[in-house]
């Protein structure tokens, strides 16, 4: 069964470099460009995996990962924050609001894939 990601990013170009990727890799791809539609898309249809842009307009990524662990059905959905926040601090930030990991943008796409797969493999 392939993997089902959810990619939260406001980012039209951004959203479109990763869904090459990893449907390139043989990933389920969904993706939403809010964390409002993408917080309603975890719900309807639970994914494996979810990535996770911080900097967005209205609700931020950070929130918006407060917001998923505080559903009791998306607990277990590791959360990744793939972010351009790279100053000191920001890392920790996101571990500290939920996310269970941190790839900075730009992202390598030749080792991205494979930093997904290890994400799922480790769960949260």
């Amino acid at each position: 069964m392939r993997p089902r990601i959810l990619y939260i990013e406001d980012n039209f170009e951004n959203r479109m470099l990763v869904k090459r990727i990893l449907m390139a890799e043989d990933f389920d791809f969904d993706e939403a460009d809010s964390a409002e539609e993408g917080i309603q898309k975890a719900l309807q249809h639970p994914p494996d995996i979810i990535l996770m842009d911080i900097s967005m307009p209205n609700v931020d990524g950070l929130t918006a990962t407060k917001r998923i662990r505080a559903i009791p059905e998306l607990d277990r959905v590791p959360i990744i924050a793939v972010t351009a926040n790279v100053m000191r601090g920001d890392r920790e930030a996101s571990l500290r609001a939920g996310c269970d990991g941190y790839i900075p943008k730009p992202i390598d796409i030749d080792r991205f894939p494979g930093q997904i797969m290890e994400y799922l493999q480790i769960g949260r």
